[in-house]
């Protein structure tokens, strides 16, 4: 383990991030407010201070890493945005207990949407840009983002995007590293200044469209008002119901698209998966609530909101779903662990995964029937390899351990029955946002003891990072070597 130069990393990190404070404290200033300035200041301050005092007394050998550095560079590197990330609202006295500052700035950065923010319509706007800025940043990763701005990154930080991009596999778009994260970057922003643009000429105010397009790019979900999307207009609406879909797409398809490779992208299986589940599931749930409303329009207008919001993971919402009938709140509790396409900015076990197994299924079956047969997983028109295969099962595995340890530490609250507990853990471990029963869209997370915030947050980090870095981070074995 190269632990001086995975720390060196760290502490770069936490410059970036004393930078990344300033803009949130350029916020306040143009609206006036001298506390959140302050604060964002002292926590920039703090941030920058932290990541050059390391610098200062570490001096890595060499800057060689591999897998394992990959993974523990990017499990630290979130923990320490988070930690630094909630130092605003603690200063700001906004969200003045450091365990709820630190639950919501996971929830930020790992784009869940979780809140235990009663009134959000309170907060200054310095700290409310900042809460949606985590989801832009979280969206295509801290790091990715880190790899894209500098010079010094080699061919081997392909680890470090592996460990933190969603999916079951990731791997360059262009032969050097750097121009991948270049690429990725590039098309997050096109897609976030669109959709922005629109809502702005939709008439949703200059601010107000900013937070939401940075929210919707990394399918998160904080807003700046108690109701969610409600109160907004149909065109409003529509706008980010197509760009969350948009953003649950794997960005590979969007490269393949901007260099002309059109069929390719458009055979995508996965894609044609995504679309056809998310229409499938919208008219079911537009005809099983047509009788609550007025007519068939807005039954298909909060359907289809909703089911992109939930199988994005990006958590909007725009009526609240618990009030709907049981079938209804069945589909979209089983969207909640499909999830996006691998390599979008959405959470979840991922629809690839989820075709993988099937296929998988349908394998072995054959396989019983006809045991002479020659039988293989295929997946995007190609023969799946044991490896991936032995990932997705392993994966499978340990996402529904560790679901089932979150889901343990939840019983022991008394204020929550079986239906939160339960749909909380699903909803954090896939970066959802709102749960049902208690933690519904029109409610939160603030009720919760403190340990079960911290369990909870630690539930946002697994799901986002897809279980394994925080595992080898925390594990004796991956730190008993020497300092090089």
């Amino acid at each position: 383990m190269n632990r001086r130069f995975v720390f060196s990393i760290i502490a770069r990190l936490s410059l970036g991030e004393g930078a990344l404070l300033l803009l949130p404290a350029v916020v306040a200033l143009i609206y006036g407010e001298k506390q959140t300035l302050a604060a964002f200041l002292i926590s920039a301050v703090i941030a920058a201070g932290a990541g050059m005092a390391v610098l200062l007394l570490i001096h890595p050998k060499d800057s060689v890493i591999y897998a394992k550095e990959g993974f523990v560079i990017v499990a630290l590197a979130w923990i320490v945005m988070s930690l630094f990330g909630a130092l605003p609202f603690v200063f700001s006295r906004e969200i003045p207990n450091f365990v709820d500052a630190f639950f919501e700035t996971v929830s930020g950065f790992s784009t869940t949407g979780a809140s235990i923010l009663e009134n959000v319509e309170v907060m200054s706007r310095g700290c409310l840009f900042w809460r949606s800025f985590t989801h832009w940043i979280g969206g295509m990763g801290v790091l990715v983002f880190m790899m894209a701005v500098v010079n010094n990154v080699t061919d081997r930080s392909i680890h470090i995007m592996r460990a933190e991009m969603p999916g079951p596999q990731v791997g360059k778009l262009v032969p050097r590293v750097k121009d991948t994260a270049k690429v990725l970057y590039l098309i997050y922003v096109a897609l976030t200044v669109i959709e922005a643009v629109m809502l702005i000429a939709g008439g949703m105010p200059v601010f107000e469209s900013i937070v939401h397009a940075f929210g919707t790019a990394g399918t998160g979900g904080f807003g700046v008002r108690a109701d969610s999307i409600a109160g907004y207009s149909t065109y409003i609406k529509i706008v980010i119901t197509v760009f969350m879909l948009l953003f649950g797409v794997n960005f590979n398809l969007y490269y393949l698209l901007l260099i002309r490779r059109f069929r390719s992208a458009v055979r995508s299986t996965e894609l044609w998966c995504y679309l056809a589940v998310i229409v499938s599931c919208t008219a079911v749930i537009a005809l099983n609530v047509r009788s609550l409303y007025a007519s068939f329009w807005p039954a298909l207008e909060d359907a289809s909101f909703q089911v992109v919001s939930i199988m994005t993971t990006t958590g909007y919402a725009t009526a609240d779903f618990n009030q709907w009938p049981e079938l209804s709140k069945g589909i979209l509790f089983l969207l909640m662990f499909v999830g996006a396409c691998a390599g979008s900015t959405g959470g979840g076990f991922k629809l690839s995964r989820v075709m993988i197994l099937f296929k998988s299924i349908g394998s072995e079956l054959r396989r019983m029937l006809h045991p002479r047969s020659v039988n293989s997983v295929k997946f995007e028109g190609k023969p799946v390899d044991k490896t991936t295969l032995n990932s997705v099962y392993t994966y499978s595995a340990v996402y529904v351990l560790c679901g089932a340890v979150v889901f343990l530490v939840l019983c022991f609250e008394k204020n929550f029955d079986f239906e939160a507990n339960f749909t909380a853990m699903v909803s954090c471990l896939n970066n959802i946002g709102p749960g049902l029963g208690a933690v519904g869209p029109a409610s939160n997370y603030a009720a919760y003891s403190w340990v079960s915030k911290l369990v909870l947050s630690a539930a946002m980090l697994l799901g986002r990072l897809e279980i394994f870095p925080l595992l080898i981070a925390f594990s004796p074995s991956t730190w008993r070597r020497r300092l090089k």
